[in-house]
């Protein structure tokens, strides 16, 4: 358990301020704005040093959510600023590097957005070097947070669609999206472990995401320990289809759809029909950033495994990769994975792609 005192909160900087999402020059989503609105819900935290390439985002981020330090180069922050906690909001190549420099520069916890990486080997140095420094890392896996998500993982844990068959999921890409799908396949399945992977992928139209080269198709099976199969589907027209995510019991079916603020949906023998509980909000729902947050704070003052943990990440970049290496290998992927590359970037650079 941490030694933090209710009187001296803990000293957040972050690093990728960015810009808000949908405003001139976004590039994404601005979790970083995200990540500090779930500082200042926490209570227990005092944002003091902000870090981005760019002086005008850091201002303008400044002048939204606070920070007393601003900085251009993220080393000199991390020597100067004296800080317990670093976000890290920045494309997923620079990931690693900077996850690392904050662990050896003697923070408390770190919170990065995900994926975690382009290979799987940074993905575990990152665990390798947190770990081995006694600082807690996490991964912004908020849909975790996402009240519909919640309120399906409890009714499979109710027996409402009887025992937990197959979960189905439907997204984008694999590494940058299908990491969300892949830890609810965990969350909503008791977090039995995987025990091997069988995938495809295609990439006659590569699409490139936050600076890392994806699948333009794939399809990844996941069999659990405890029997549960999991299938991702990964396409970019993906968000006219049913659901996002299908939760088929022995007695029953829950979807998630796509649609913002679409809850879920129930069906059972209780049931007349699809019952919609609209109700239960959105599984893009932005809050959940902040609850993501707050749960990582009192992880830290408690000295429990956070929701969002770096344990949980790397399991859910070890199903993304598994899929990668059975597209490499052309068959079944028992795990652990054994590999440090990705596959899908060693196949694209093999064709000179």
């Amino acid at each position: 358990m941490t030694s933090k005192s209710d009187s001296a909160p803990y000293r957040v900087g972050i690093i990728g301020c960015g810009r808000p999402w949908r405003t001139e020059e976004a590039t994404g989503f601005g979790m970083a704005h995200r990540h500090a609105m779930g500082y200042a819900a926490s209570g227990h935290t005092q944002l003091v040093a902000l870090s981005d390439i760019s002086r005008e985002n850091a201002l303008a981020f400044q002048e939204e959510h606070g920070g007393d330090m601003i900085f251009e180069d993220y080393r000199q922050m991390l020597a100067e600023a004296d800080l317990d906690i670093v976000s890290v909001c920045v494309w997923p190549h620079l990931h690693a590097e900077m996850v690392i420099a904050a662990a050896e520069a003697g923070v408390k916890a770190v919170h990065c957005e995900k994926p975690m990486a382009p290979t799987y080997g940074e993905a575990k140095r990152m665990v390798e070097v947190c770990r081995s420094k006694g600082v807690q890392l996490t991964f912004n896996h908020q849909r975790r947070f996402a009240p519909p998500i919640c309120a399906a993982r409890d009714l499979v844990k109710e027996g409402a669609i009887g025992d937990l068959q197959r979960i189905e999921c439907l997204c984008p890409n694999m590494n940058d999206w299908g990491t969300h799908w892949f830890d609810i396949m965990h969350f909503c399945n008791d977090e039995s472990p995987a025990e091997w992977v069988l995938g495809q992928i295609d990439t006659s139209d590569v699409q490139d995401v936050y600076g890392v080269p994806h699948e333009n198709q794939g399809i990844s099976l996941v069999h659990f320990q405890n029997g549960v199969e999991g299938l991702l589907n990964t396409a970019q027209d993906i968000f006219n289809a049913p659901f996002g995510i299908r939760l088929q019991g022995s007695e029953g079916l829950i979807d998630l759809p796509m649609r913002p603020d679409e809850g879920l949906l129930l069906f059972n023998a209780h049931t007349s029909g699809w019952e919609h509980r609209k109700e239960a909000g959105s599984i893009h729902d932005f809050e959940a950033v902040s609850k993501g947050v707050i749960d990582l704070i009192d992880a830290l003052r408690n000295g429990r495994e956070p929701e969002m943990s770096d344990r949980r990440a790397l399991r859910n970049a070890e199903l993304t990769f598994a899929t990668y290496e059975s597209s490499r290998k052309r068959g079944r992927v028992d795990l652990p994975l054994e590999i440090d590359d990705s596959p899908l970037l060693a196949m694209l650079a093999a064709a000179g792609k």
